[in-house]
């Protein structure tokens, strides 16, 4: 049996989601215990020319989304991109989910050949197969900005481990 692109993209999308979710719930969770701003972390970084926390958390949504988007066909909510607050940011994952549960799988499957033309920073495009911008292009960024998400609060305090990245709250 072969994998499907619907089985490829959708499920992958709202578990990483959800489990960045996780992530903002033990940040709330740790910043409670600890007795400080749990919103303090909106503008963390690891390196001065990173983007901050909040990018990293609005990227990896955008990525799903609108890689689906493309993928599909199915237009996808535009958001403000004004997120100040954690809570904002765990809504902010929400709408994204929704949208992704919106997404009929014969949308999505079938795809693999259909020719997909993206923006690649401000002033270029690329385009790929619509496989190979799933698997090249779209998980791995999802993947990267779930991962520097996780790694700011683990940088933070936040008792993070790789169940939470994996499975989240289950």
């Amino acid at each position: 049996m072969t994998i499907s692109m619907y089985s490829a993209s959708v499920p992958v999308f709202k578990r990483m989601l959800s489990n960045l979710s996780h992530f903002l719930d033990r940040a709330e969770a740790h910043a409670a215990a600890k007795k400080f701003d749990v919103n303090n972390f909106m503008v963390a970084r690891l390196a001065p020319d990173m983007l901050p926390f909040t990018r990293q958390v609005l990227i990896a949504c955008d990525a799903a989304k609108n890689g689906l988007m493309r993928i599909s066909g199915v237009e996808a909510p535009k958001f403000d991109d004004t997120e100040s607050t954690i809570a904002q940011l765990k809504e902010r994952i929400a709408k994204t989910i929704a949208y992704i549960d919106s997404v009929p799988a014969d949308k999505v499957d079938g795809t693999e050949e259909k020719e997909i033309t993206f923006p690649v920073g401000k002033d270029a495009t690329r385009t790929m197969k619509g496989e190979a911008y799933l698997k090249h292009w779209v998980l791995p960024n999802v993947f990267f900005h779930v991962t520097t998400t996780y790694a700011l609060l683990r940088a933070g305090g936040v008792e993070l481990g790789k169940g939470d990245y994996l499975v989240g709250a289950g």
